[in-house]
């Protein structure tokens, strides 16, 4: 097994490529508590579907009385992820209902109405977390319906499984929060620190893996600190600053920064030995491995200048986003623009009305002025946009091609390296949508995809028809040709 030397990783750090520095916007939430006793809605909305992969199946039925963390939607398959009760209530339905995502267009969600007891269900008694193997470790946090908090919403119990049987020498622990506005991980890290950090060693122990980097963006004094401190009793695990420039967050950009290792085009940072979770993620399994809490709300910011009082808040799941805004002091009038998640990366919304899901870590509601709408103008050749990118595209190319229906020229010039962090949309002086071609020319080609792929199995069923039908045909004419030679 390998274990790195710390000081040699500081001495070889690497120089990010690219990046921008939007201006942060994060003092309104920043140094505001997290809220805890937010006021559960009159009914709760549950979405199948809050993770990458397959939809969850559900295990109830219109007229269940469940208690708090109860069992509510079973994972399906390797990758997904199991869906628990946010609060005690009867299952009022299983219908479709508008999914926090730019279409709006509606999904399969359990309908919850809390009875206002809050009832938990019986569970296991605490558990020494490393007393258990890795695959009972892995089977807590796929039980607990754990993602990706950080946004991706990838299944963590896979991920760690993956890592375990793939020998992984160091844990990346990502605090950079580096999107403007948002602030829930930052609390977290303030307020949590001990949690999250015996969530590392469980982590370190179901990987059994050496070394665990910590890393905070530097204009997080207080969360650094607090980590520090948690941290400095358990020699496996450093906490780490890293420079507070957007995308630092993206896990290439903190493999190569911290290691020196460069994860492969199309590859991910297991190829490199690296695995990389969320520092919310890991308070969730923290909770999920020690005290049997499956994943049922998490904290998310609420800003925007159409917001009175911004803050951080500990809301359960299908909580409707409108509730959250409302709580805060929501302005409609003064919304130009609803974003789910950060500005550079996070959905627009067409409307609120939809529920607080796993990875919903921000609910903006921004004002003309923060958005400042203006008409794109032509380009002017500047080259901001190439600097500007992290991965090393040349945005101006992809979208050339895109706009002359070249889709396949588009991917040649790296479009499905493309992050659509928006760091290229941010800075051309021209306001030319850049990240927009390219999320269109995305959704194209997976559309392509499927069409494809749906048409080779329908050939392949009508192959397999056709093929049994002919040895059908040969069975039928066997006896009569024995008949006639005899």
């Amino acid at each position: 097994m390998v274990v790195l030397d710390i000081n040699a990783l500081w001495r070889r750090r690497s120089k990010i490529r690219g990046g921008v520095h939007p201006e942060p916007r994060k003092e309104t939430t920043a140094d505001k508590p997290i809220v805890t006793d937010f006021p559960l809605p009159e009914r709760l909305y549950l979405p199948l579907q809050q993770h990458l992969g397959q939809p969850a199946d559900p295990v109830v039925r219109a007229g269940d009385k469940v208690l708090k963390g109860q069992l509510l939607a079973a994972s399906r398959g390797a990758v997904s992820a199991s869906v628990h009760a946010s609060t005690s209530g009867t299952v009022i339905g299983i219908e479709d209902y508008p999914a926090p995502h730019p279409s709006g267009l509606p999904t399969p969600t359990i309908i919850l109405e809390p009875d206002g007891d809050d009832r938990w269900i019986e569970g296991d008694e605490e558990t020494d977390p490393f007393s258990l193997t890795p695959d009972e470790l892995c089977a807590r946090v796929d039980r607990a319906g754990i993602v990706g908090l950080g946004g991706a919403a990838f299944p963590s119990a896979m991920k760690l499984n993956l890592g375990w049987r793939t020998r992984i020498h160091t844990l990346i622990i990502n605090g950079g929060e580096c999107e403007p506005y948002l602030t829930c991980d930052d609390r977290l890290m303030r307020e949590r620190a001990a949690g999250i950090v015996e969530g590392v060693r469980i982590m370190l122990h179901g990987l059994q893996c050496p070394t665990a980097l910590i890393a905070i963006e530097d204009n997080k004094p207080e969360a650094y600190s607090a980590m520090a401190d948690a941290a400095k009793k358990h020699g496996r695990i450093e906490v780490v600053k890293v420079p507070s420039l957007y995308p630092m967050g993206w896990e290439k950009n903190l493999v190569t920064h911290l290691t020196g290792k460069e994860v492969p085009a199309g590859g991910r940072p297991t190829d490199v030995g690296v695995l990389l979770h969320n520092v919310a993620t890991a308070y969730a399994v923290q909770q999920a491995v020690r005290y049997g809490r499956p994943l049922i709300s998490r904290v998310v910011t609420v800003s925007g200048e159409a917001v009175e009082s911004p803050r951080n808040i500990e809301a359960p799941f299908g909580t409707p986003l409108s509730e959250l805004l409302a709580f805060c002091g929501h302005r409609p009038e003064r919304t130009a623009r609803y974003v789910m998640g950060g500005p550079m990366m996070g959905d627009h919304l067409p409307h609120v009305e939809v529920p607080l899901v796993k990875r919903t870590s921000g609910i903006l509601a921004l004002t003309p002025e923060e958005i400042q709408a203006a008409d794109a103008r032509p380009c002017i050749r500047c080259g901001r946009c190439v600097s500007a990118c992290p991965v090393g595209l040349l945005p101006l190319e992809m979208m050339t091609r895109i706009r002359a229906g070249q889709l396949d020229a588009a991917v040649g010039f790296g479009l499905r390296d493309c992050i659509s962090c928006s760091s290229c949309s941010y800075v051309c002086p021209s306001r030319i949508p850049l990240v927009h071609y390219f999320k269109y020319a995305s959704g194209e080609l997976m559309a392509h995809q499927q069409a494809q792929q749906k048409t080779e199995h329908t050939n392949r069923l009508a192959e397999e028809k056709r093929q049994r039908l002919e040895r059908a045909k040969q069975r039928r004419a066997q006896p009569a040709n024995k008949g006639a030679g005899s």
